[in-house]
């Protein structure tokens, strides 16, 4: 089995390449179903191709398992579903394999590898995107299991290290770049636009300075009203927002919107009837919710995702102890996930290529045979002792019908076949049997 990923992020694609390739959690089912069916038409050994996307601001990233590699194919399909050439795909993009793959898995799960470094929020997406895939059949056992020694790690890195303990979140970095510009926040009204999960972050960190008024513009109301109703603010229709947009000081924009919401006109009518006073914008969406055009304005002072990256990596010197800590813990988890993965490999050698069998399903045949022969040799010593019988005799039954069923087919072995062929299983069943005499002499 062949893993490999396929993914662009923040440090290899700028904003508006990153918004070609976004993907909402009701978009992944269909997105999946598309990946799979032209993996499978394009190789014979892809019937059963797993597949998995992670679609965040700041990252695409496609995880496939299957029987051999398809980077080129997955890459000329995401282009191709970006609209994009897969020359300029490939010029911002990276591609894993095997050991690679599960590294960047867990570094992603663990926040080592985030704008913001050690945020939280990552694995909660990592998890939604797990569960849509499985909700939409994509999902098999080699990227569950890649996915969940990604949870256990990330885990372990959050409880065993401080990562997340000097890490400024991009809400924080909002409000941050917000009280550069006013005076005072208390004397502003804010407008946040959506009301997911991030949008409840910057309300969160906006809130705790008590601004003079918070608005919620949301396409469902319900959703809106709730998150007003906890911030003490007000709700509105998203098509309200170009006629009210110049009430707001601070507008910090989060939606799923394909297309920008705000664009350059609406905000130049703002500004006017604000009397030119200054207006601060934050982008938190991929694609944009607001135009780009609109950072040019003289009165607004737009910042997106990429701008706030020099904001959140502050206190990096006080974290290198903690990402060494964090990186020993990835190496083991990594070696531990490879391993699970030549369990499930072909032997090698003569009798893996003739055979091709996994070592798992010969290990779990092996486990079966065993228990069919105690279930057999219990139920038979319990007749006996149903009967009567002394129970040391049946215990000495019992242990003497087991070894004999264990040892049967060895010792046909032993002496089957010609003088080399009895003396290479004699080394075998040695290698086997007698481990603990063979070392003891040495």
């Amino acid at each position: 089995m062949a893993v490999w990923a396929l993914g662009i992020n923040h440090t290899t694609a700028p904003l508006d390449l990153r918004g070609r390739f976004a993907f909402a959690l009701d978009q992944i089912a269909p997105t999946l179903q598309g990946l799979r069916q032209s993996l499978a038409g394009a190789s014979a050994r892809h019937p059963q191709i797993e597949t998995a996307i992670i679609s965040t601001c700041n990252r695409t990233e496609i995880y496939c398992a299957g029987n051999e590699t398809a980077v080129d194919h997955t890459l000329g399909w995401l282009a191709q579903s970006g609209g994009v050439s897969p020359a300029l795909l490939r010029s911002h993009s990276y591609a894993l394999e095997d050991g690679l793959v599960a590294r960047h898995a867990f570094r992603v799960a663990s926040g080592l590898d985030s704008m913001v470094l050690g945020e939280a929020q990552i694995l909660g997406q990592m998890k939604d995107a797990v569960r849509a895939a499985e909700t939409a059949g994509a999902l098999g056992t080699t990227l569950n299991q890649l996915f969940q020694r990604s949870f256990a790690v990330a885990k372990e890195v959050r409880s065993s290290t401080e990562i997340g303990a000097h890490s400024i979140s991009m809400a924080a970095a909002a409000v941050r770049l917000a009280g550069q510009l006013f005076e005072d926040l208390s004397d502003i009204k804010v407008l946040f636009v959506g009301a997911g999960e991030m949008i409840e972050l910057c309300a969160t960190h906006f809130a705790a300075r008590t601004p003079k008024a918070i608005a919620i513009a949301n396409r469902t109301l319900e959703r809106g009203e709730k998150l007003a109703t906890r911030f003490g603010g007000e709700v509105m229709r998203l098509a309200d927002l170009p006629e009210r947009l110049h009430e707001f000081d601070a507008v910090i924009s989060c939606t799923a919107s394909s297309l920008p919401i705000i664009g350059l006109g609406a905000v130049e009518r703002a500004l006017k009837k604000r009397r030119h006073r200054p207006m601060f914008m934050v982008d938190l969406a991929v694609p944009r919710d607001i135009e780009p055009e609109v950072k040019a304005l003289g009165d607004v002072y737009l910042y997106t995702v990429d701008d706030l990256a020099t904001v959140v990596q502050t206190a990096q010197a006080n974290r290198q102890a903690a990402v060494a800590q964090a990186e020993a813990i990835i190496d083991a988890g990594v070696q531990s996930f490879m391993h699970w993965m030549d369990l499930r490999s072909p032997p090698a050698g003569a009798a893996g290529a003739a055979g091709g069998a996994a070592v798992v399903p010969l290990i779990q045949q092996l486990n079966a045979q065993t228990d069919a022969w105690r279930a057999a040799e219990i139920a038979r010593a319990k007749k006996l002792l149903a009967r009567g019988e002394d129970v040391d005799a049946v215990l000495e039954a019992l242990s003497r019908g087991l070894t004999q069923k264990m040892l049967h087919g060895t010792m046909a072995e032993l002496r089957a076949g010609d003088a080399e062929a009895r003396a290479q299983t004699a080394q075998t069943v040695s290698r086997l049997f007698l481990r603990s005499q063979t070392k003891s002499s040495l």
